[in-house]
């Protein structure tokens, strides 16, 4: 297929309606395929496949598949080998069947697979919300994808090209490595930024905290993420483009008596686990900056 020649129109059915599901059938739906059926076990997903994806009629599972040439299934990871069993019961030989599990290839889908069904694994690296903003985002993610062979690499990319992303192919043996660091640096960036916060909203409101002090914007609740918001963009942008060396602060500066008295500061905090995060983060960043051993000493934490 050359450039000039356009990729086949696809019936698309999707498994199920959740924010990835959605997100990537209203994406389909705009690169010119026809979501055709969609299937939605809950009220809520329901609803959202009612605003959403108005075009595709709800139907069992056995409808969804029966339906598509292309069987997107967008389910949590406990639930794909049930429905996998589900699909190759009532599969036609050639049907794609892409999964979207981030930590799975396609051994998973070999049921699929052994009833001739062409099987892939494509999965956006994108943190999904529940709004229009998802499908908009595809367009600037990177895909994780896997397949059997060349030609289904082939058909895996041409797919995530039509939706503006970048296919990046990974190899089943590290799919799960794959989705480790991507659950490292997305997931547990929340957790860090959410004791961070803590920390701050405690400084903030102090031993004697007078109330008609937060009042930006709005109130307390929004004055921590505030200061935090313009440092924290600048360092991932930072370490985005310099690596390591955009570490600053008290460690890059190999300055324990301030990192000592920053755990000495949240170990008074009433959960014990936002010092433990800040030791071991600070135990990684020191030893990625060469820090000096009397610092890694003070930290006492060996991750």
């Amino acid at each position: 297929m050359n450039a000039s020649t356009p990729a086949p129109r696809l019936n698309v059915g999707i498994v199920s309606a959740g924010r990835v599901g959605t997100a990537l059938g209203e994406a389909l739906a705009a690169a010119g395929h026809q979501v055709v059926a969609v299937h939605a076990g809950s009220d809520v997903s329901r609803e959202r496949a009612a605003r959403r994806l108005p075009f595709a009629r709800l139907g069992t599972l056995e409808d969804v598949v029966t339906a598509g040439d292309l069987v997107l299934l967008a389910v949590p990871d406990t639930e794909l080998p049930t429905v996998i069993d589900q699909v190759a019961a009532c599969l036609r030989p050639g049907q794609i069947v892409a999964h979207t599990a981030g930590a799975h290839g396609t051994a998973i889908l070999d049921p699929i697979a052994q009833k001739g069904g062409m099987v892939l694994a494509i999965h956006p690296a994108m943190t999904f919300v529940g709004g229009e903003e998802d499908t908009r985002r595809l367009a600037s993610s990177c895909f994780g994808i896997t397949s059997a062979d060349p030609f289904g690499d082939a058909v895996a990319a041409s797919l995530v090209l039509e939706l503006g992303g970048t296919p990046v192919r990974i190899d089943e043996s590290q799919r799960t490595l794959y989705h480790a660091a991507l659950a490292h640096g997305a997931n547990n960036l929340i957790a860090l930024i959410t004791d961070a916060v803590t920390a701050l909203q405690a400084a903030i409101d102090g031993p004697h905290h007078l109330a008609e002090q937060a009042t930006v914007d709005g109130g307390a609740a929004g004055l921590p993420e505030q200061i935090l918001g313009p440092l924290v963009r600048a360092s991932l942008e930072n370490v985005l483009a310099l690596g390591p060396s955009a570490l600053t602060g008290p460690v890059a500066r190999g300055d324990r008596a301030t990192v000592q008295r920053h755990r000495n500061a949240l170990e008074d905090l009433p959960d014990p686990g936002v010092a433990l995060g800040y030791r071991v983060l600070c135990a990684r960043a020191a030893k990625q900056a060469g820090a000096p051993a009397d610092l890694l000493d003070s930290i006492e934490v060996n991750p």
